[in-house]
């Protein structure tokens, strides 16, 4: 019988056990198992460490041993750590998320596990808790400690505090604490350091809902109440109330007493919607993001997997947290580029949440005011049930959009704000209102050239330009990260002729405060606050009316709830279509229509102006009309025309190394080994530079691969692979379904 049947592992002799090492390697691998005591804790899931390469990692047993090594080859697992073995949906997980995106297991076994001190014992305190609660011959002080006691625990029989946390509330002494520990009326004992999360409660009451809500809410309830994969798109138009209308989806969750799992692009997101979720449930839920402490992480991977943490409100990452009964998933703002991971592991979480919902037997909501073509595409073909929201709540209505020529309608030299969109400003903060400027273009100008000697300044490691940041003094390179102080002079020729070529949004700034002296600005950049916490505040600080005048990247697109704002002024409406990504009319209309959402949230009406050079350009017309639908029926035709996603299928395929010529010569030697391709119907573009040569130093060649929707990709790229073994150093990645083309 094999290991995920009834037989313990203790009964085969000899003893193997197949082990999936957290780490970039393939696996699993056969160790073998510990003494005959710990040998009786392992079952499939358990989390063990191992020997690999020199270190010990932590790994998760997989089954019984696949044999074909020697037994005197094989090592001995180290330890069976005290966590609760990984369930087997999430074990499917793992291996189909690393079949799809054609990933190491090891690796995924590594997102899984990304919590710090897992392998140490659960870190205890000493507490005190309830006793007899009775004291004989009580001093005052003694007393008043068990008053104080009383009192905190409020009849809470799992009550705890420490010891001096008690003396600090009584103000006494630590010493009078004991003597009351030592009568018997309190006890101390051991408990876990990191503080239990709080019961949300789903039947406190919720803000009324208005008739679309009411029935959206219902339709996601019913949908989790089934127990079973369903897949809904919730479509609702910006302001329509789509939170609102999913948390009772996650209200339902908690009443059937699963877990409930809401994804969100932007970790500057996080702290305003914790706030809502308090004060729907009367607790905040546990966090999951990379501005999490290592201790709230910890924290939070133990409850998850104990099954304490009711709800998790976390980045893409989460997907990987070991659930014990995961009833509901949320990918808010689901056509957010933020849910691409684009290194190491290569996934898009919107797409692995559908996988995780899938095999765990949830229900999954895709929320969004700009639905992706695949999600779009996948509601009308019937394969996802389409919930609409088609009105803002309350007395909001949608902001009016309205497009500048730009050629007609010039802004004076180095200046980027036209005549008409200054006029439009200066009548909105006049009434005490909010306006917002948008360019999505971090720092102060993305190209500083010598006007001399025509050098312009670049990253030493990237095909990039330096990006200039005035307000801070120093030049990047928004690819690999590199810095440098921004120089006075030259460094070819010497001269001080240096001229900032185009605007950022801190240039675009500097124009509106000379523009604008008495409106108080702010700057709403990811890459001009020093913290996540720092951001957060800012966005707070903008909510509650303290700014008049906002310049912001796309950030400001993200979701967020400014109620007095009500014009937008896209600054350079036609920035995103620039190149030859086939999504960037996709990714402009998404853009556009969320920061245009941004206005006339509240009771006041909102406005949006786009700066264009091409107002009769399709997309800028569907934005102008409000026609979502005629928008994304154009771009399906043309992509089903031409077999682009979501009507085929693409794979990118990136060669990088040190060597220029070297990458080169494998990629054409791939190119000439492409048999397995062709024979599956695979279409091979390339090789050909990538549109950034080089990034950190590596050189960089790209192939595309083309294929009709009903082909699996993987096994005849498995093969091509394979044809070519000695590499001499280049690294060759493959990208399924691809977001980018740099």
């Amino acid at each position: 019988m094999d290991l995920f049947g009834e037989e313990k592992l203790e009964d085969h002799n000899p003893q193997t056990i197949s082990v999936v090492p957290c780490a970039p390697v393939p696996g699993p691998y056969d160790y073998l198992l510990p003494d005959q005591e710990e040998a009786q804790a392992v079952q499939p899931g358990s989390y063990v460490t191992v020997p690999l390469g020199g270190r010990e990692v932590i790994g998760i047993v997989w089954g019984e041993g696949q044999g074909g090594v020697p037994l005197k080859k094989l090592k001995r697992i180290g330890q069976v750590l005290d966590l609760p073995p990984m369930p087997e949906p999430m074990r499917q997980f793992l291996v189909r998320a690393a079949d799809y995106t054609m990933t190491p297991l090891g690796e995924m076994g590594r997102l899984a596990t990304r919590a710090p001190d897992l392998a140490e014992p659960a870190p205890t305190k000493r507490v005190v808790v309830a006793g007899s609660l009775v004291l004989e011959k009580a001093t005052q002080a003694r007393a008043k400690v068990l008053e104080i006691f009383r009192h905190l625990a409020d009849g809470r029989e799992d009550f705890t505090i420490t010891r001096m946390e008690l003396a600090r509330a009584a103000e006494v002494g630590a010493g009078v604490v004991s003597g009351v520990i030592e009568a018997g009326a309190l006890r101390e004992t051991l408990a876990a350091r990191d503080p239990s999360y709080r019961r949300l409660d789903p039947d406190r009451p919720r803000t009324e809902l208005n008739e679309h809500q009411a029935q959206a809410a219902q339709e996601l309830q019913e949908a989790v109440r089934r127990h079973a994969f369903e897949p809904v798109l919730l479509h609702g138009v910006t302001g329509s109330g789509k939170t609102e209308a999913y948390l009772e989806a996650v209200a339902e969750c908690l009443r059937q007493g699963r877990q409930a799992l809401v994804l969100l692009p932007e970790i500057a997101l996080t702290d305003s919607f914790l706030s809502r979720m308090e004060n729907r449930f009367g607790a905040r839920p546990a966090e999951w993001h990379s501005a999490a402490n290592g201790v709230e992480r910890r924290r939070c991977w133990r409850a998850v997997a104990q099954g304490k943490a009711q709800v998790v409100v976390g980045a893409r990452s989460a997907l990987f947290l070991p659930f014990r009964d995961l009833g509901l998933i949320v990918v808010d703002e689901e056509h957010d580029g933020g849910y691409k991971q684009e290194e190491g592991a290569i996934y898009h979480g919107r797409d692995m949440a559908v996988l995780r919902a899938s095999l765990s037997k949830a229900a999954i909501v895709l929320a969004s005011a700009t639905p992706s073509m695949e999600t779009w595409a996948n509601a009308q073909a019937g394969r996802y049930r389409n919930v609409n929201l088609p009105v803002r709540f309350g007395a909001a209505v949608e902001p009016t959009i309205g497009a500048i020529d730009i050629r007609a309608d010039k802004p004076d030299k180095d200046q980027w704000i036209t005549p008409t969109l200054a006029r439009e400003i200066a009548q909105t903060l006049g009434r005490g209102e909010q306006a917002l400027l948008f360019l999505n273009r971090r720092g102060y100008a993305p190209l500083t050239l010598c006007r001399k000697c025509g050098e312009r300044f670049n990253c030493p490691h990237c095909d990039t330009w330096l990006v200039s940041h005035r307000f801070t003094g120093i030049m990047q390179c928004h690819m690999c990260g590199h810095t440098e102080k921004e120089p006075p002079k030259c460094r070819e020729c010497g001269s001080d002729e240096l001229a900032a070529c185009g605007p950022g949004v801190e240039r675009l700034a500097e124009e509106a405060a000379a523009r604008f002296p008495q409106a108080r600005l702010s700057i709403l950049s990811s890459d001009m606050a020093p913290s996540a916490a720092a951001l957060r505040e800012q966005i707070s600080v903008i909510a509650n009316g303290e700014a008049d005048l906002i310049v912001g990247t796309q950030i400001v697109a993200k979701g967020h709830n400014f109620p007095n704002l009500t014009l937008v002024g896209v600054v350079d409406a036609d920035l995103g279509l620039q190149g030859g990504d086939f999504r960037a009319a996709e990714r402009t209309f998404q853009l556009i229509r969320q920061v245009a959402g941004r206005a006339g949230r509240a009771q006041k009406p909102g406005k949006a102006l786009l700066q264009t050079v091409a107002p009769d350009q399709p997309v800028m017309q569907m934005l102008v009309r409000n026609d979502e639908t005629g928008f994304l029926q154009i771009e399906s035709r043309g992509r089903a025309q031409v077999g682009a996603p979501p009507f085929g299928r693409y794979v990118g395929v990136i060669f990088s190394g040190p060597d220029e010529a070297k990458v080169w010569d494998i990629a054409q030697q791939f190119a000439r080994a492409s048999g397995p391709l062709r024979e599956a119907g695979i279409q091979l573009l390339g090789p050909a530079p990538a549109p950034i040569t080089r990034i950190r130093g590596k050189s960089r060649v790209r192939m595309l691969l083309k294929a009709p929707k009903n082909i699996a990709v993987q096994p005849a790229i498995r093969a091509w692979d394979a044809r070519i073994r000695q590499r001499g150093g280049v690294r060759v990645v493959y990208d399924i379904d691809p977001q980018t083309f740099f």
